[in-house]
């Protein structure tokens, strides 16, 4: 990986949230990350990763790594050598630079990626902007403004038709009349 991008001032508008550092492994200030990705062996072999240190993104060289137990990742940082160190980093959300994230094609996409996409239906039509994702829930979905109304579709795979890079669009079926409940209030 290149480090070049160590040295340049990232804001997390650069970045994407890759985990949250959960518990100490070792004395030796080995730290445990939980990692929010379906692929963890994408990221076992970093050289640095950003902490979020009271709002600020801070490079940390990484020593060594390995995956623990699936979704965790092991991690001994240059510099953080004692329990005390590591208990400074403890509950710290991780950052990577959007680069290195992996491209992904056809209907899969990451969350960042469709903010300002256009989105049509294909029984409704034009439905608007796509504003952002509201993933707090039990099922994400797409927030979606029409001229000022805010319209919520459940970012379910059998509702997603395409996603058009090219065209900046996504296409969905929703269900008849999905739509036309916002629009009628």
């Amino acid at each position: 990986m290149c480090l070049g991008f160590l040295f340049q001032i990232m804001k997390k508008d650069d970045c994407f949230y890759l985990g949250k550092i959960v518990k100490k492994y070792s004395f030796k200030g080995e730290l445990l990350a939980k990692l929010d990705t379906d692929e963890p062996d994408l990221y076992d072999n970093l050289d640095a990763i950003f902490i979020d240190l009271r709002g600020n993104l801070v490079p940390f060289f990484i020593e060594a790594s390995q995956l623990h137990k699936s979704d965790l990742l092991r991690l001994k940082f240059e510099d953080v050598d004692t329990e005390a160190d590591a208990d400074a980093l403890l509950k710290s959300d991780l950052y990577l630079p959007l680069e290195l994230l992996p491209k992904l094609e056809g209907n899969k996409f990451y969350f960042h990626e469709i903010i300002g996409f256009t989105m049509k239906d294909e029984n409704f039509g034009l439905v608007g902007k796509i504003v952002g994702v509201n993933d707090t829930t039990s099922q994400a979905l797409f927030e979606v403004d029409r001229q000022g109304v805010e319209i919520l579709v459940p970012m379910n795979d059998e509702f997603i038709v395409k996603i058009d890079r090219d065209n900046k669009t996504v296409i969905v079926n929703t269900p008849q009349g999905l739509i036309d409940l916002y629009l009628s209030q």
